[in-house]
């Protein structure tokens, strides 16, 4: 089951962090179909968070397909991000362990690394050009 962590200092709504944390866990396959997701009384206990904060992220991962609230059940995951590819996801979950290792021992701090990591996916991953005028 996923354990939600909230970082209030991100600036990112709380509703909107508890979404990202369950599609993430979707596309690494810690979440699967026919999961039990938390109970919004179990979230609101841990994280000291407003009962509606739950309840819209839930709603939110409903409208996007991923789960479906069960009256007197709970609400359990419906669909799956998981793509093509990340049967190589424990391969490569090591060597980015062992890369953030290094870096860790290099004496870089998890800023340095997060933007080593992320100039890295833009390089893959560019954003297209707006319209050219």
């Amino acid at each position: 089951m996923i354990e939600f962590r909230i970082d209030r200092r991100s600036g990112i709504p709380t509703y909107v962090q508890l979404v990202l944390q369950v599609k993430h866990a979707l596309r690494r396959g810690d979440l699967a179909v026919g999961d039990k997701l938390p109970t919004a009384k179990d979230v609101v206990s841990t994280l000291a968070i407003n009962p509606n904060t739950v309840l819209k992220a839930y709603k939110e991962l409903e409208h996007d397909g991923l789960a479906e609230g069960r009256p007197g059940l709970g609400t359990f995951v419906t669909g799956t991000l998981v793509k093509a590819g990340m049967a190589e996801k424990s391969a490569l979950a090591a060597e980015l362990d062992t890369w953030v290792g290094h870096g860790a021992s290099a004496g870089l701090e998890r800023t340095d690394l997060e933007a080593l990591f992320a100039a890295a996916l833009d390089r893959e991953f560019p954003e297209p050009e707006g319209p050219q005028t």
